[in-house]
């Protein structure tokens, strides 16, 4: 057995899977960092653990903890290359592409055979275009819904952060800036899908703990997904490991 684990800017995610059967979760869960300890009971209540895979955005002292959490196996992490699992990284750098937008492509490209677009969005937002072919085109970083809001009150004498209401045509402050962040994340996404709109089978998967704050403003063919980076990371853990050479 393996477990998989995401690391993000404000939660780790996890997930136990078979070695032989990549797609079906056995358990999983998510803590938030300042509870990273408690991936040591997930590692006790599974004995049979041979391995730990993860992708880490959350910085080297995130990491360290969940190496110690996940004593004594050893956390291999992923680490963005030119080509995975079916998937072709056209980034500029490969490299440089962020292990959780590379695994969430591999997850995406195992969970659909169109063209899509992959949205995951929590503290950011990711936007990122995968071809029909397995072709990783580009895509968006933006900051995230809440984001928004608390850098337009960190950023303003006279903007509140409030709880507000989606509006079309808002008439209140607190409306005009949840909406404004909300069709913000839709622009961005909407625009994004039109590059691939008229392709046959063109989809949206749609993730992230901020997902439903806009999910039903967008007008474009969806699907919620969530976990895509664990589905990328089972897909990769279970694959025979890539020549050194």
């Amino acid at each position: 057995m393996i477990l998989l684990v995401d690391a993000g800017n404000t939660r780790v995610k996890w997930r136990v899977i078979a070695a032989d059967a990549p797609a079906r979760a056995l358990a999983e869960g998510a803590v938030g960092h300042a509870e990273i300890d408690m991936l040591a009971a997930a590692c006790r209540a599974w004995p049979g653990l041979a391995r730990v895979f993860g992708c880490n955005v959350a910085g080297t002292s995130v990491a360290a903890r969940i190496a110690t959490a996940c004593a004594p196996l050893r956390v291999d992490w992923l680490l963005p290359t030119a080509a995975r699992a079916g998937v072709r990284n056209l980034y500029e750098n490969p490299e440089r592409l962020g292990a959780d937008r590379w695994a969430a492509l591999i997850g995406a490209r195992h969970s659909h055979a169109g063209p899509c677009l992959v949205v995951t969005a929590g503290t950011a937002t990711t936007v990122d275009l995968l071809s029909a072919a397995g072709d990783f085109l580009g895509g968006l970083i933006l900051p995230g819904v809440e984001l928004m809001q608390q850098a337009l009150a960190r950023g303003t004498a006279q903007l509140p952060l409030a709880e507000g209401h989606f509006a079309w045509q808002p008439r209140r402050t607190v409306d005009a800036i949840r909406s404004g962040c909300l069709q913000a994340q839709t622009g961005a996404v909407e625009r994004m899908f039109r590059q691939i709109a008229e392709h046959p089978g063109a989809l949206c998967l749609l993730g992230g703990g901020a997902a439903d704050s806009f999910a039903d403003l967008l007008e474009i063919p969806l699907r919620r997904t969530d976990n895509l980076v664990l589905t990328g990371l089972g897909t990769v853990a279970t694959l025979p490991a890539p020549p050194t050479h």
